[in-house]
């Protein structure tokens, strides 16, 4: 059976038939973590489901993130080309995921679990906030490894600039490093924090809409650092799509957290 460890730029390690890309584990540690941390977030006060729902939502998820985030990418950002080869859109090895479409295959799963199940919908739904932070974390440094995503070109003398393989020979901003710090450590901390207090949870809605402005903060000024597709480009008002997409979520947020207080 053969063996190789760092293949290659996208893979941890092939053992025979079975290979460990980045963004497979990334996406399996992020849903994994997430799952068993909400068996115990849904039993705080105010209980909102129970642990075996928790379980059953798992399945939900990862439906939303997988469907969201492909069809989200396919009409965000290259509908032209899917749409002329639309059996491309089932060529996912081939990457093209897009977190606002997770983030919307997501939503529309938990709204349909809750509905289902008599679940309350916003008190479940803070909770998932609470873990999401970790899936980006992980999603982020996906990208680094993968050396994709890349960053603008550094100002001179950047002591943390570097090449990327398929960026050209200029040293660029480590961009996934800033989205990893931002959308994952730092939103993942408020986030902890914030849940830790009774009177927050309380509040339903309340953790979903801080979570909602504060990846579209986090996102906003991440892109600031990342190099656009090449096939977008700068678009409205020198904006990235990232950027424009972002600013849907933080109106929601603000309207979330204005609702719960």
């Amino acid at each position: 059976m053969s063996f190789e460890l760092f293949p290659d730029s996208t893979t941890l390690l092939v053992l025979g038939p079975l290979v460990l890309r980045y963004y497979a584990l990334a996406y399996i540690g992020g849903l994994v973590i997430g799952w068993r941390w909400m068996r115990r977030l849904v039993e705080r006060t105010p209980v909102v489901a129970t642990p075996l729902q928790a379980d059953d939502y798992l399945t939900w998820a990862t439906a939303g993130v997988v469907l969201g985030g492909r069809l989200g990418y396919v009409l965000f950002y290259q509908p032209e080309k899917y749409l002329a080869d639309p059996v491309a859109i089932f060529q996912v090895w081939q990457g093209g995921m897009s977190f606002h479409g997770g983030m919307l295959g997501v939503a529309i799963a938990t709204f349909a679990y809750c509905r289902k199940h008599g679940i309350p919908l916003w008190g479940f739904a803070d909770r998932v906030a609470v873990v999401a932070p970790v899936g980006l974390f992980l999603g982020r440094i996906a990208n680094f490894m993968n050396g994709e995503l890349w960053g603008r070109e550094a100002p001179p003398g950047l002591p943390w600039a570097m090449h990327f393989a398929h960026g050209g020979d200029v040293l660029r901003h480590p961009s996934q490093l800033y989205q990893a710090g931002m959308e994952g450590l730092v939103l993942l901390a408020v986030m902890v924090l914030l849940a830790r207090s009774d009177a927050v949870r309380a509040r339903t809605g309340m953790l979903t809409g801080v979570f909602l402005c504060g990846y579209a903060v986090a996102r906003i000024i991440g892109e600031f650092f990342r190099e656009p597709d090449a096939y977008l480009g700068y678009l409205y008002a020198g904006a990235t799509m990232g950027q424009l997409l972002s600013l849907p979520m933080l109106l929601l947020g603000l309207v979330l957290v204005a609702r719960a207080r």
